[in-house]
């Protein structure tokens, strides 16, 4: 019997599976890595975003706004004060004539209009100021100036800043948790839909995640995870009834020609035919159990029995040699004896008939190692699993490849872990761990 060599199965303690297989989902992402927090994450920064650029917008509108207004009211004092000042010669509304802190720029106008100049100086509660100046006659004459204290108007500016700040930090409070309610509504819907694909990939083809409120892209998902699984357990439930259908239409001819071999005359004829029936009646059994274990319909029978006892027995009947080697401290197992020397056994042939001797296989505790020393298992059938009827490389001999899907299936009955990995030194190691 071919035995097919496969990657390293994913580790549990209920059942094997291979590692090509996706995981089954985890326990609930709580951290700061799961969608909830991603999401309340973004939503916190969009809304910092959005209340520092209004923040900014609106403080560079209201100061630009001061100062225009700052500048138009010392433009309007020097119209007035000049108006006085020429009809009675006396100054008004706070107008000086050349004073000492006016603006270069305005200290020699070049033409008796009046101009305004901004001037940013801040001295106690005095500034930033707007200046307003006029020449009072021709040139030489002295300027006569008004200035307007913007110092009030950015006081008040700067609690408009510390108001937009903790309306800001207000809107940011406000938006987290309603980001963090939304993001934990999508990713339980989200988290259906992924619980559903690890039972899926894990072979519970009945897994579905149903209807799902909405009509959005989780929805679609769903549906769409749910028509899929629905496409592969018909594919699968047809191609494992075929196999059973095969398995027992070629059981009752293969047992015919198995009669008719025993009135062949002795010769190397009838030995020849006696052999390729035998192989044919081993693949016929092993085709039938193959159906069985795909229909779940194996039960183990548990028994009290000596790990060690019960390996030698599986070696024994292979007929091949092997090392044994067992630890001590080995106690007495409870397991199927049956299907545990059906996977032995299985390991040990695979051993013997695509790798190189020596074959070992050592017992300690509950783990049983079957090891040789050939090419290993090939690349391809680590990463992509077993495969019914296929070696995967044509140095590791000749067969069906259905005796490692056998120990697989088997393992999976008595709630064992199969791992079959490539040693460091060469050669194909399989690990069988039988549960507590």
């Amino acid at each position: 019997m071919r035995l097919h060599p496969f990657r390293r199965p994913r580790p549990a303690s209920a059942s094997p599976t291979r590692r090509s297989q996706p995981p089954a989902p985890g326990p609930r992402r709580s951290g700061l890595a799961s969608l909830r927090w991603k999401i309340a994450a973004l939503a916190a920064a969009t809304a910092c975003l959005v209340a520092v650029a209004v923040g900014v917008l609106v403080h560079f509108w209201t100061a630009h706004d001061i100062r225009d207004r700052a500048r138009m009211h010392a433009f309007n004092s020097v119209y007035s004060a000049m108006d006085t000042y020429r009809r009675t010669g006396t100054l008004s509304d706070g107008a000086e004539l050349d004073p000492a802190e006016l603006p270069a720029s305005l200290r020699h106008p070049s033409d008796g209009a009046r101009h305004t100049a901004y001037d940013g100086r801040v001295d106690g509660n005095s500034g930033p100021t707007a200046w307003g100046a006029q020449r009072v006659a021709g040139p030489g004459s002295p300027v006569l100036a008004v200035e307007v204290n913007m110092n009030p108007e950015f006081y008040g500016l700067r609690r408009l800043d510390a108001t937009m700040a903790v309306a800001s930090l207000a809107s940011v409070a406000a938006a987290v948790p309603l980001a963090v309610y939304g993001a934990g509504l999508i990713g339980r819907r989200l988290r259906r839909v992924s619980e559903t694909a690890g039972r899926i990939s894990a072979g519970d083809l009945d897994a579905r995640t149903g209807p799902t409120k909405g009509n959005d892209e989780v929805a679609e998902i769903a549906a769409t995870v749910d028509l899929m699984a629905d496409s592969l357990g018909r594919r699968l439930r047809t191609e494992r009834q075929f196999t059973a259908d095969v398995a027992h239409e070629l059981r009752t001819p293969v047992g015919g020609l198995l009669a008719a071999v025993d009135l062949l005359p002795e010769g190397e004829d009838e030995d020849l035919v006696r052999g390729r029936v035998r192989d044919l009646r081993g693949l016929v059994e092993d085709l039938l159990e193959i159906s069985r274990l795909d229909a779940g319909a194996e039960q183990p029978v548990h028994a009290h029995v000596p790990l060690d006892g019960v390996v030698r027995e599986a070696v024994t009947r292979t007929g091949l040699d092997a090392r044994i080697g067992v630890a001590e401290g080995t106690h007495t197992v409870e397991t199927d004896p049956r299907r545990l020397e059906r996977i032995v056994s299985n390991l040990v042939v695979n051993a013997h008939r695509h790798g190189a001797g020596p074959v070992e296989v050592s017992v300690a505790d509950r783990t049983v190692v079957v090891r040789d020393h050939g090419p290993g298992f090939p690349v391809g059938l680590l990463r992509d699993g077993p495969r019914r009827f296929h070696t995967g490389a044509k140095e590791r001999g000749a067969g069906h490849g259905l005796g490692l899907t056998i120990a697989l299936g088997q393992a999976r009955v008595l709630g064992a872990e199969l791992r079959l990995d490539n040693a460091p030194d060469g050669g194909a190691v399989a690990t069988l761990r039988l549960p507590a």
